[in-house]
């Protein structure tokens, strides 16, 4: 019999949530849930109680955590998912990352860290399309990638920056744009909605080079992620309109599924696409 891969998952959230009944129901022979951690004991307690009906997978904290599971799925914070990636490689365990806004800053240091201690990180392509693309281009000479993303004002709800900029969201009533600048302040200043941002420099060309422009779009009901990409090899430009997370109206339903699709090829024996 195949031995099973031991994943644990670190923020048992909307994603978290998400991706640990999607392992309990469709990985099942291939893998198994080996621990849960969330700041939050009641979250990670409850996601417990619904996916195993055996053992408790509890944990206390990150280093148990990391024992306990070979592969460990981060579904936490942009603000806290450099820290546990770092954690996690220095124990010589593979790692998904899912807020990788946190991470896009550090991406020499945590290449040299997977390196080193003989790791795998895997970062999927969340709520856009074209990662694929980039890549390849990105092996040429890329001139340009700009990124405009659309969401409802009450996406932004809680948002330190809009508070900073004393914009009220609920008298938007027209497509307002709330920003335009560099990927790295983009991700500073919109740490859980804007991933993508971060997921974009790590593809292409770093934080300072890529363009975001963010839009509150009263009548949009979607999260829409237009990227457009000039290079050397050719013009891409895509639009994903994602259905929004039944549980977290700031997350695409299509990140998780992404996310689902990379433990596919983890598991799988063939792997599809760049």
């Amino acid at each position: 019999m195949m031995k099973r891969l031991k994943i644990g998952i670190v923020g048992c959230g909307a994603i978290g949530s998400s991706l640990a009944k999607a392992i309990a129901s469709d990985f099942k022979k291939e893998a198994e849930l080996s621990a849960f951690y969330d700041i939050d004991t009641k979250k990670s307690r409850d996601l417990s109680r619904t996916v195993s009906n055996k053992r408790d997978l509890v944990v206390r904290g990150l280093k148990q955590l990391i024992d306990r599971s070979e592969l460990v799925i981060e579904a936490s914070s942009a603000k806290s998912s450099w820290g546990i990636t770092k954690n996690v490689l220095t124990r010589r365990r593979d790692i998904m990352v899912m807020s990788v806004g946190g991470v896009a800053g550090h991406f020499r240091e945590l290449s040299g860290l997977a390196k080193r201690y003989g790791c795998r990180v895997y970062i999927p392509s969340g709520a856009i399309a074209g990662i694929d693309g980039i890549k390849a281009a990105g092996i040429g000479k890329i001139r340009r990638v700009t990124l405009t993303t659309r969401k409802n004002p009450k996406s932004f709800k809680g948002v330190e920056y809009i508070k900073k900029k004393g914009i009220n969201l609920d008298k938007i009533k027209k497509d307002t744009t709330l920003f335009s600048g560099s990927a790295k302040e983009a991700v500073k200043c919109f740490p859980q909605n804007i991933n993508v941002a971060g997921l974009l420099s790590i593809a292409g060309v770093g934080e300072d080079k890529t363009k975001v422009r963010i839009i509150a779009s009263p009548d949009t009901k979607k999260n829409i992620h237009e990227v457009r990409i000039e290079s050397e090899g050719a013009k891409i430009f895509t639009r994903t309109e994602n259905i929004l997370h039944p549980d977290n109206p700031k997350t695409s339903y299509l990140a998780v599924l992404s996310a689902v699709a990379v433990l596919k090829q983890i598991l799988g024996p063939v792997k599809v696409g760049t």
